[in-house]
C-alpha cells in the first residue's frame, strides 16, 4: 500500500525507528517501513564504514520480490554482488562523503545525471546493480558513532520527489537520537561484559533479585551452582531454599535493603550461610542492594544483588599470566599457581613430579621475585593479583 503520509503511518514509522535502537539487529522494523514509505529499491544503513581489513557493518533492505522458483526476499543478502563490490571496491567512489549532518542529498546534487552515467562509479557499481536515483543522508551521535543512510531506487522507477526528501528530513534528527540511544546502550551492555567477565574469573556467582525477591539476572557461576540443586536453587523465577528458615531470612534482608534505600540510609550488607543437603562446604551468601538512580524506582527493577560463592570453586589463572606478571620461570610458575590453589607443598611437588628439595629451591625464588617471605603471603599476594582476572 503506498504511504500517504498520514499521521497514524508517520507514527508507525518514527516508533519503529526508536524500536530499531533496541532491536537485536539495530533498526530492523524500521529500514523495511522506510523502504516502503519512500517506495524505493534498496535502503542501506552503514553502521561502520568498510576500511582495509575489516569489512564494515552495513544493512541493506531490498524492495521484496520473488524469484522464479517461488523463494521471496527483502533483506539483502551480505554475500550478494552489490554489497560485497561496494564493501571491497567501490565504497572509496561514493560521492556521499562528508555530507553535512542531518542534510539530505540527491545524487543529482552532487553529479548531474549525464556526469553520473559516464562515470565509473555508475558503469562499474550503480549500473550492475540496477541503480539510478539516491538520497543519501548521515547522522551522528555525540560521542562519534555514525549512520550513513542510503535509499536507492532503479532506471524505471521515478526519481524522488521534493516530499521524499522532507520525509527523510523529518526522521533524520529522530535518527539521531535512536542512534545515541542504541551507542549508549551498546557500551552499557560492553561494560557490563566486562564487568561480569571478571565476577566469573573469581569463581563468585552472582544473582540479581527485584523488589520481590524474584530473579532477574544471574551469571555462568551462580547458575552452575543453582543448578546442582544442593541446598538452592531457582524455580519460578524465585530463590527457593531446601531449608525454608533461609528463605524467610532473605526475604527479611529483603525488605531490610528496600527500607534503607526508602530512607536514604547507609547501605545495609548481609550475609547468609545455607547448609547443604550432600554435607559439602556451605554456600556463603552474602547480600547488597543495587545502586539505583532517583529515576529507576518501581519493585520491578534491579533492587539486590546476591554474592555466591561455594569452597569446591575456586578462582583460576594461567601458568602464563603468573609467568608475565612476577616475572617466573615455568616451573616456578607452575608451583606458584598449584599453592595458590590451595595445594600444599607435598601435594605439588606430587603433581609436578618434582622433589621436595627442588620445590624448596624453587620457593626460594620465587619469594625473592614476589618479596613475601611465607607461603600464605605468596598465596594472598597472587589471589589478590590482576592474576585470576585473565
Amino acid at each position: 500500500m503506498p504511504y500517504t503520509n498520514s499521521a497514524a503511518e508517520y507514527d508507525a514509522l518514527l516508533g519503529s525507528l526508536y524500536q530499531g535502537a533496541l532491536e537485536p539487529t539495530p533498526w530492523h522494523s524500521f529500514l523495511p517501513r522506510l523502504l516502503g514509505a519512500l517506495d524505493a529499491m534498496v535502503v542501506s544503513l552503514t553502521l561502520r564504514p568498510p576500511r582495509s581489513g575489516d569489512s564494515g557493518l552495513i544493512l541493506n533492505y531490498l524492495r521484496p520480490y520473488t524469484t522464479a522458483d517461488g523463494h521471496s526476499f527483502s533483506k539483502a543478502d551480505p554475500r550478494d554482488w552489490p554489497s560485497t563490490a561496494y564493501r571491497e571496491q567501490f565504497f572509496a567512489l561514493d560521492p556521499f562523503i562528508d555530507l553535512p549532518p542531518l542534510t539530505v542529498v540527491s545524487l543529482q546534487e552532487l553529479i548531474p545525471l549525464e556526469a553520473l552515467r559516464e562515470s565509473e562509479y555508475y558503469r562499474q557499481f550503480l549500473e550492475p546493480a540496477g541503480i539510478l536515483y539516491i538520497l543519501g543522508a548521515d547522522a551522528r551521535e555525540p560521542r562519534g558513532m555514525e549512520a550513513r543512510l542510503r535509499v536507492s531506487r532503479g532506471p524505471d522507477d521515478a526519481p524522488f520527489s521534493a516530499d521524499d526528501q522532507r520525509l527523510l528530513e523529518r526522521l533524520l534528527p529522530h535518527l539521531a537520537r535512536a542512534l545515541e540511544i542504541n551507542a549508549r546502550l551498546a557500551r552499557t551492555e560492553s561494560e557490563r561484559a566486562v564487568y561480569e567477565g571478571a565476577v566469573d574469573q573469581l569463581a563468585v556467582g552472582t544473582i540479581i533479585l527485584d523488589g520481590h525477591g524474584r530473579v532477574l539476572n544471574s551469571n555462568r557461576v551462580a547458575g552452575e551452582l543453582l543448578a546442582l540443586d544442593d541446598g538452592m536453587r531457582v524455580a519460578d523465577a524465585e530463590l527457593r531454599f531446601t531449608d525454608p528458615a533461609v528463605g524467610r531470612q532473605l526475604q527479611q534482608v529483603i525488605a531490610k535493603v528496600l527500607d534503607a534505600h526508602q530512607r536514604g540510609a547507609a547501605a545495609v550488607v548481609e550475609a547468609l550461610r545455607v547448609r547443604r543437603p550432600s554435607g559439602k562446604g556451605d554456600f556463603g551468601l552474602v547480600i547488597r542492594p543495587v545502586p539505583r538512580s532517583a529515576w529507576s524506582e518501581g519493585q520491578s527493577s534491579p533492587t539486590v544483588a546476591v554474592f555466591l560463592s561455594a569452597p569446591e570453586v575456586q578462582s583460576q589463572t594461567s601458568e602464563l599470566v603468573i609467568k608475565q606478571l612476577f616475572d617466573f620461570t615455568p616451573a616456578e610458575s607452575r608451583l606458584a599457581l598449584r599453592l595458590a590453589g590451595g595445594q600444599s607443598l607435598a601435594e605439588a611437588c606430587e603433581e609436578l613430579c618434582i622433589s621436595q628439595h627442588t620445590a624448596r629451591a624453587q620457593l626460594k625464588t620465587i619469594f625473592a621475585k614476589s618479596g613475601v617471605t611465607r607461603q600464605a603471603e605468596l598465596v594472598r599476594l597472587i589471589l589478590r593479583s590482576v592474576a585470576t582476572l585473565a
